[in-house]
């Protein structure tokens, strides 16, 4: 793989968007969106300086970890037509530039949490940048199939950060939405993936399609679909969430199951049943989130 390195060691003339691009606003929207449902479903009074102190920090964690995800993956964004325009291999921005950035905004995020809140909320927050920096990132992208599935967990821990940000301690209640969004990582990824084998080849990131094909991802975004449907009940189940919930979570999760079905019986030259269910993956985690937070805020605002 040949890289024009001066591309991504020399001086940038960026601007302002190119810094906001460097820490990945959709997902962090979606992060910031998570971690608020964490914050506003804990139990007792929430602060409103607290919260918003909170949901900064968290974005500046989210923002953090994805300029240094783009600082170390440069050479892969160069070579991959999704990522080409990122601001490091579209050469608006140097490494070194997106390194200091990065290393800055995250250090800023977690003083500012366990200055302002908690330490708890604080290491949490530490831990999952590093999570998804180091271990994600650094070891299991170039290394494993299995990419995606271990380092799904740094995108799932922000609910959790979000309660322990307003109790200063973890209940059983974000460890279930940890494992909603840990099983949805999966099947989100890889239809998207199942698009994008060719890329990935040539960037040599063995992506589960690119190692196991395309038959065995279908297979296991099938599987996947199937238990998050199922463990999308839990918070109905366990009396953590209404029955409105319960019955939003029963249909989402037929849909994605369903979607994942058409995914399973196309052949490998259909592209749009893939391209269905990453859409709706995504569709499908905010209405999740939103329906459970419209349902369980009253009942907790009231005790």
């Amino acid at each position: 793989m040949q890289i024009n390195r001066s591309i991504l060691l020399r001086g940038s003339y960026a601007g302002i968007a190119d810094f906001v691009a460097l820490t990945k606003p959709r997902v962090m929207s979606l992060v910031v969106f998570t971690a608020l449902v964490g914050l506003m479903v804990a139990p007792g009074d929430i602060d409103p300086f607290a919260g918003a102190v909170a949901l900064l920090c968290i974005a500046a964690g989210a923002g953090a970890a994805g300029a240094l995800n783009m600082w170390y993956d440069a050479d892969i964004d160069a070579v991959m037509a999704r990522t080409a325009m990122r601001p490091i291999p579209g050469g608006r921005v140097s490494r070194p530039e997106a390194l200091v950035f990065g290393l800055m905004l995250g250090s800023c995020a977690i003083l500012a949490l366990g200055t302002l809140l908690n330490m708890a909320a604080a290491a949490l927050l530490a831990f999952t940048i590093f999570f998804y920096v180091v271990v994600y990132t650094m070891w299991l992208k170039r290394r494993t199939p299995q990419n995606i599935v271990i380092g799904g967990a740094a995108g799932a821990l922000p609910p959790v950060i979000g309660w322990v940000a307003a109790t200063g301690s973890v209940g059983i209640e974000p460890l279930i939405l940890f494992l909603i969004i840990f099983l949805w990582t999966p099947p989100h990824f890889w239809a998207l993936s199942l698009n994008l084998a060719g890329e990935y080849a040539r960037a040599g990131v063995p992506m589960l399609p690119v190692v196991a094909g395309k038959a065995e991802t279908k297979r296991q975004i099938l599987l996947y679909s199937v238990v998050l449907a199922a463990t999308s009940l839990t918070p109905w189940a366990l009396g953590f969430a209404g029955a409105i919930y319960g019955a939003a979570a029963a249909m989402l999760g037929a849909v994605m199951i369903f979607l994942s079905w058409q995914v399973r019986r196309s052949n490998d030259t259909e592209r749009r049943p893939a391209r269905r269910l990453f859409v709706f993956s995504m569709l499908y985690l905010v209405l999740l989130f939103g329906v459970l937070l419209m349902d369980t805020v009253p009942s907790v605002q009231s005790h």
